[in-house]
């Protein structure tokens, strides 16, 4: 039986929440405004997230979280036993914690069984399309509908989920937090490296090379910022085939007042420098999410995601969409494996005039 929603104006404030999605690390920075809103209008409450465990740095240090729980994703390399065993912890954990209320972001079977489990009075979820059948709306004492979805940013989507609960105002803003250690790594490096006025984070690498630029172009617009005296900082993740771009790049740009950073930060302390930085430059990845969230003055190159759902939210600076220039594929029929750089139809020189105009 669905609770009608109208009954969720009486109930008692919340003491303990939880909050699923499991999804990219994106996806996760992206549920901040839901947190804040709910810390808002449930300020004694405490409030937990439970995350796949490769996203963690995301919401590791966003203080309004209580306990982070997460999902090992390689816990079914370990066998079947072990598998059973760590999830069997995971759920005594959360039901140990006697939550109030559930909100589910996710639309994995995983985390519509965990909310159930939890045994909470109120859980929410949304009435996903594919998700239509009696087990899921068991899961579930409420169920938001999601038919204006595709009209909406991810951030709106969200948000959504508590339409039950009432809530206005709402908090909307995105947020990326680190801590003191991670800011203090950061001060060493740049110390290090006699880094000690404005510069810019470019990023140019995302774990899918179809939204990235040409190597050649992210070069021209550095070797262009370095003639002016601009200090330039690439940043990257570790993986072998970004540090290759790196490298590629930086051997096409002159020396000086050109460093990286590429694969040496962490993300959190990745999000203290762009937080330092004059501006960000780089391409639709979470480095891009991030410098949004920290209001740090910006230089998106954006391709064939799906701009409404995925554009820097709430952004201070400039996206350029390569759909002005080219026509782009559908962003469901992509082949996400595909060497294709779709970024490539995007000139040199607006990327130049955006920075230029956006530097102080």
């Amino acid at each position: 039986m669905m609770t009608n929603a109208t009954t969720l104006k009486t109930i008692a404030p919340p003491r303990r929440i939880l909050i699923i999605k499991l999804r990219h690390h994106g996806d996760m920075l992206l549920t901040t405004p839901v947190i804040s809103t709910l810390k808002q209008h449930y300020p004694d409450a405490e409030l937990d997230m439970l995350m796949y465990l490769e996203t963690w740095e995301m919401l590791a240090s966003n203080p309004l979280l209580t306990t982070v729980f997460t999902i090992d994703r390689t816990w079914k390399k370990q066998g079947k036993v072990t598998h059973i065993r760590h999830e069997t912890i995971l759920i005594r954990r959360l039901m140990a914690r006697k939550y109030d209320l559930v909100i589910n972001l996710a639309d994995q079977w995983r985390s519509a069984l965990v909310a159930k489990l939890t045994g909470a009075p109120v859980r929410i979820g949304f009435d996903f399309p594919k998700r239509k059948n009696r087990l899921w709306q068991n899961c579930h004492t409420h169920l938001v509908d999601v038919t204006c979805h595709n009209e909406l940013h991810t951030v709106e989507q969200n948000l959504s989920i508590l339409t039950p609960l009432h809530l206005t105002p709402q908090v909307s803003q995105v947020t990326m937090s680190y801590s003191l250690e991670d800011q203090s790594k950061v001060e060493q490096l740049l110390s290090d490296r006699n880094i000690n006025g404005n510069f810019v984070v470019v990023q140019p690498t995302s774990r899918w090379l179809f939204k990235c630029w040409t190597d050649e172009k992210m070069a021209k617009v550095i070797t262009a910022l370095q003639a002016e005296g601009v200090c330039v900082i690439l940043t990257s993740g570790p993986a072998e085939s970004e540090l290759k771009m790196i490298a590629r790049i930086l051997a096409l740009c002159p020396q000086e007042h050109v460093h990286s950073l590429a694969g040496q930060l962490t993300l959190r302390q990745l999000a203290s420098l762009i937080d330092r930085a004059a501006l960000f430059i780089g391409v639709d990845s979470v480095p891009m999410h991030m410098a949004a969230a920290l209001k740090t003055p910006l230089v998106a190159l954006f391709g064939p995601s799906k701009l409404i759902f995925w554009s820097p939210w709430q952004a201070v600076g400039q996206v350029i969409w390569a759909g002005n220039y080219c026509k782009l594929p559908d962003p469901d029929a992509i082949n996400t494996h595909t060497a294709e750089r779709y970024l490539d139809a995007i000139p040199v020189q607006p990327v130049i005039d955006a920075a230029r105009k956006l530097l102080p």
